[in-house]
């Protein structure tokens, strides 16, 4: 293991998570961030550097009274918020900042506003002219792509994709967060209403509003901030197409590959190290890919992982531990919140912890696989 490269000191979602009519977006970012500050107990004024994905991180900052030295508004999907942890690390390297502060906020549910998404693709687009023609325009329809190759290249059952989410909903249970508690069967999952074959409504995420906030620094100044840090050990980022037609193999992800290798290298950790993993599911079928490409798994044998136990309450590898994309929370981005897990399961104050945690890894995915970013976390420093 290798020496850790940066320090969150402050982590914490928006006070209210699911339907929240009366909160405007903007106000979902604030109130991330002034959770975020109350736990790490500073003030604004104490943050430098400053990243945001969905909103205008200039009219953010300034909403927050914070003027910073460094700023960063990448926004390449729901794993932009894995890979603002990355680009903080090299800002607080080259003497950019010293504070940084992360925040998401989506008004997924209420749409106060809508948030901004290029759909339909513009017609000028590659999307525009080569797949939305042919109504491959949004998450359900661009996912399903893949997954049906994937799915006929392992002869796994259409039964075996809905035990992700079954597993999924048997975390959530536990979780008093969480937007969905009740127990599902595989039954439950297959006969709920089609959205886009092979997908049924119990294997997509709900849309809910919400968001979250992470304050990060270097790690030797961990010990100036209220809380427990937990240290960021290593990180990866990776692209492959924003066209899922152009994926050169829809049974796996080039960008979830590279971006895993790169952190857990980073790390200097191998698979045998890692107590509690996080994978980005807005679909059932994502955990498959992660833990098949991040190398938990070899191709093809996921999901009798997931259906053996190994991941759930009690399994070998606790995944998802929150209930996930599909079961707590999923306001459009949901790479915040696998963080937030991670962080808490490192901390060891999650609802449903796992005993000794001291390594996590949280993987996350933009754009329906063109883009990945991997973040590993831990207790300690090496």
């Amino acid at each position: 293991m290798r020496k850790a490269q940066a320090a969150i000191v402050g982590a914490a979602e928006t006070t209210r998570l699911g339907i929240v009519p009366d909160v405007s977006q903007l106000q979902l970012h604030a109130d991330a961030a002034l959770n975020a500050l109350a736990d790490a107990g500073i003030r604004s004024a104490e943050i430098d550097g400053f990243a945001t994905a969905g909103e205008d991180p200039i009219l953010l900052a300034h909403y927050l009274g914070i003027k910073p030295t460094w700023i960063d508004g990448t926004s390449v999907g729901g794993c932009s918020f894995l890979m603002h942890i990355r680009h903080a690390i090299a800002a607080i390297g080259q003497g950019l900042c010293k504070t940084v502060l992360i925040t998401h906020g989506e008004s997924g549910r209420s749409r106060l506003p809508a948030p901004f998404f290029p759909w339909p693709p513009p017609p000028m687009s590659l999307s525009g002219q080569f797949e939305a023609p042919y109504g491959t325009t949004g998450a359900p329809t661009m996912f399903t792509i893949p997954v049906l190759r994937y799915l006929k290249a392992y002869n796994i059952s259409l039964e075996r994709l809905a035990t992700v989410s079954v597993v999924q909903r048997r975390w959530a249970s536990m979780n008093p967060r969480a937007f969905f508690k009740d127990p599902i069967t595989v039954d439950d999952v297959m006969s709920a209403r089609m959205v886009a074959f092979p997908f049924t409504l119990l294997m997509c995420c709900p849309q809910t509003d919400g968001g979250g906030a992470l304050i990060v620094t270097a790690p030797e100044r961990a010990a100036e901030f209220a809380t427990r840090p937990v240290y960021v050990l290593g990180a990866g980022e990776a692209a492959e197409t924003t066209m899922i037609s152009q994926m050169k193999d829809f049974t796996s992800s080039r960008a979830f590959r590279m971006s895993g290798g790169m952190a857990f290298e980073d790390a200097g950790i191998g698979h045998a190290d890692v107590d509690h993993l996080m994978i980005y599911d807005a679909f059932a079928h994502l955990p498959l890919y992660g833990l098949e490409d991040l190398g938990f798994c070899k191709p093809g044998e996921a999901a009798d992982f997931i259906a053996d136990g190994r991941t759930s309450p009690g399994g070998t590898l606790p995944v998802n531990t929150n209930g996930g994309g599909l079961s707590y929370m999923h306001s459009g981005m949901y790479g915040m919140y696998a963080l937030q897990e991670s962080v808490r399961q490192v901390r060891g104050v999650a609802p449903a912890q796992v005993p000794n945690a001291k390594i996590s890894v949280a993987h996350g995915v933009g754009g329906m696989f063109s883009v990945s970013s991997t973040i590993v976390l831990g207790n300690v420093v090496p």
